[in-house]
């Protein structure tokens, strides 16, 4: 795979599975936009991390669940190198709670973040990379949006959704040469697992056949593929990558 000369956008690039696929891009040639929401600081150590490569990086500081803030990611990108060849829907939060003990705005703060924010980068990308009739378009579902889990109500439903986003989008965009596809993690070695109880971690691997975690660089790599021209015949497409799960 050669990313040279092609240019990413990872929203939520700071950290975790963004970060690794910001790095496995770049590892490949690939030109970064490293997108995060906090300090500008960590998108700067990442954007640092991808030069170590050769490659072109800048570090873009918006809140994509904005429309505005969404536009502004893409503009900067556009500013700094004249296209959008690749975009990496990564940024998500989670509410965890069961729905009686829920509050609404647990509800409507990750529906915003994960479905309303990649809808966002969606909109945005989707005129630049019309334009130029070529682009890959990436989203971060989860298995939780394939089979659902208790307590995550409200994150099974974004992830849900961008699965059904990604399907309506492919079906809009194949004709302009624009592939979008999904990929659905399973459980993942980040921060977001590593505030769970030891015990639930021990049964989520007695569900897992390869009774491991994914690590973020094994999401990246499918992303990677999915971003490459070795994919070009698939749209519409979400990927498990959960250690078998989900079967």
């Amino acid at each position: 795979m050669d990313f040279k000369n092609k240019v990413a956008v990872v929203t939520g690039g700071t950290q975790g599975i963004g970060k690794a696929v910001c790095l496995k891009l770049a590892s490949l040639g690939a030109n970064i936009v490293v997108n995060g929401i906090g300090s500008i600081e960590q998108a700067e150590a990442v954007k640092k991390e991808c030069e170590a490569y050769g490659v072109q990086a800048i570090a873009v500081i918006s809140d994509i669940s904005s429309f505005d803030e969404a536009k502004h990611l893409m503009d900067e990108a556009v500013k700094a190198f004249g296209r959008i060849d690749i975009l990496v829907n990564n940024a998500g939060i989670t509410r965890d709670q069961l729905i009686l003990r829920m509050k609404e705005s647990d509800f409507d703060d990750v529906i915003r973040v994960n479905l309303k924010g990649c809808w966002n980068c969606m909109k945005h990308v989707s005129r630049i990379m019309t334009k130029q009739r070529y682009g890959k378009i990436i989203s971060m579902a989860s298995v939780v949006g394939v089979q659902g889990n208790a307590g995550q109500i409200n994150y099974a439903a974004s992830k849900a959704g961008i699965i059904g986003m990604t399907k309506s989008l492919a079906k809009e965009l194949a004709s302009r040469g624009i592939n979008v596809n999904a990929v659905a993690p399973g459980f993942v070695d980040t921060q977001m697992t590593e505030v769970l109880d030891e015990k639930i971690k021990e049964q989520i691997l007695a569900h897992i056949p390869f009774h491991k975690m994914a690590s973020p660089e094994d999401i990246a790599n499918v992303v990677a593929f999915l971003a490459s021209d070795l994919s070009s015949y698939m749209t519409g497409q979400t990927l498990n990558v959960d250690g078998g799960m989900v079967m």
